[in-house]
């Protein structure tokens, strides 16, 4: 075999070599597709097994979610019902003061039960304090004179029959020489008739020179009795020291609220030289509308309340009168009034309260009783502990009492006076609560 010859043999053993060989790669590559096929499929299934399992992964942990998102919800409500039984409890303790037995009787806090009640609506009427008319007097001298002493001053309290002033008055000295006059005809006249008289009975004297003498006797006493009357009308006793000697005394006990009289002074009969009132007694006179007259009767009781001070009393209405003003179109009323120590001044401004119409009410309390807590009316209800404060809705008042129309109820036991002790307590309570 030549060269040439081995060498075409071995280039178709290198071909067919390489034929088989690109043949066996073939195969080799399908099997391997079809292994990554098998490969595939097998990983497609398992990534929706994987799929499937995540989405009920998932679901669980959406039922899981939503299971501790239920619980979250329901321990937040729990927690916000601690929170508000806190808050409530807070507001319970904002809201009650602790008071002790010993503490009440200390602070001098009265308690009351609510209960139904009289509600008296009055009318308030102006009015000013003056003397009382009937026990006032204008002292006059009733005779003309000069002033010789003045006994009495401004302010002063005099009793009944006390010498005010002397005055020396002719007029005076005249009556008294009248009276002395008369008296000294008189015993003339009385010696006379008992002589005539004794002559008469003896038979020595006529009968009519006895009659004359009675007759004279009877005209001597009547001058004297009207001389002493004459002295008598102007106040004027029998001369002590001086027969022109006038004595202004007092007409009853009182003080001497004018005077109008000096030493030296010329005085006519009819001047009021002082005033004297009984200041034990005084008049409330009220100005009343027409509209009011109804309301106004006598014998009605009113309270008198005096607006400089604080300061009442108790009266009733003595006078009203029948005419209105013509220029006003009031009415004058007046009020006697007690006045021991002398408290009611007269020029004194007053309102007076006249009763115009009583209402039962369901329940009331009394005035003192409520207190203004943070713009709001509350009354301080009683508890085993203490007190504690209850927003109330007020209705009518008469200044004593007062309507209650919503926040308490019947028996209900409440602080009647000293409760702003209680709201003072409660409101350091507050103060130390905020810090």
């Amino acid at each position: 075999m030549t060269k040439k010859q081995k060498l075409t043999l071995a280039a178709i053993a290198a071909i067919t070599a390489l034929l088989a060989a690109l043949i066996l790669l073939g195969g080799s590559g399908k099997a391997e597709q079809a292994n990554e096929a098998d490969t595939h499929a097998e990983s497609g299934h398992d990534h929706a097994a994987e799929k499937n399992a995540k989405e009920e992964h998932k679901e669980d942990g959406h039922k899981e979610d939503g299971h501790k998102e239920d619980e979250h919800k329901e321990d937040g409500r729990k927690e916000a019902g601690r929170r508000d039984h806190g808050n409530d409890d807070g507001h319970d303790e904002e809201n009650a003061v602790a008071f002790s037995e010993s503490q009440l009787k200390a602070a001098g806090i009265v308690l009351d039960t609510a209960a139904p009640g009289r509600i008296r609506t009055s009318l308030q009427l102006p009015g000013e304090i003056r003397f009382n008319q009937d026990r006032t007097a204008h002292v006059v001298p009733k005779v003309n004179g000069v002033v010789e002493s003045v006994s009495a001053n401004l302010g002063q309290h005099v009793k009944k029959g006390q010498v005010l002033a002397i005055v020396s008055s002719s007029t005076v000295s005249e009556q008294r020489s009248e009276l002395l006059n008369a008296q000294q005809r008189l015993t003339l006249a009385q010696s006379t008739h008992a002589r005539e008289k004794t002559l008469w009975q003896e038979k020595i004297s006529a009968e009519q020179d006895y009659l004359q003498a009675v007759q004279a006797l009877k005209e001597a006493e009547i001058a004297v009795r009207n001389a002493q009357q004459k002295l008598a009308a102007i106040g004027a006793g029998s001369a002590s020291s001086g027969l022109n000697r006038y004595e202004i005394r007092a007409p009853f006990d009182g003080v001497v609220v004018e005077k109008h009289l000096a030493l030296g002074e010329a005085v006519k009969e009819d001047a009021n030289v002082f005033t004297i009132s009984d200041l034990s007694s005084v008049w409330a006179e009220i100005t009343v509308a027409a509209r009011d007259m109804s309301a106004v009767r006598v014998g009605e009781n009113v309270t008198v309340n005096a607006t400089a001070f604080a300061s009442s009393a108790s009266g009733r209405i003595a006078y009203v009168g029948a005419l209105l003003g013509e220029q006003t179109r009031t009415a004058k009323a007046h009020v006697v009034l007690p006045n021991p120590g002398n408290a009611w001044r007269p020029g004194l401004f007053v309102n007076v309260d006249v009763l115009a119409q009583e209402t039962e009410v369901a329940l009331a309390v009394a005035v003192d009783a409520v207190q203004s807590v943070e713009q709001k009316q509350v009354v301080f209800v009683r508890t085993p502990d203490g007190f504690r404060k209850q927003e109330v809705t007020l209705g009518r008042s008469d200044g004593k009492r007062v309507e209650i129309l919503k926040g308490l109820s019947a028996g209900d036991a409440y602080a009647a006076a000293g409760s702003f002790v209680i709201k003072a307590e409660l409101g350091k309570g507050s103060a130390e609560h905020a810090h």
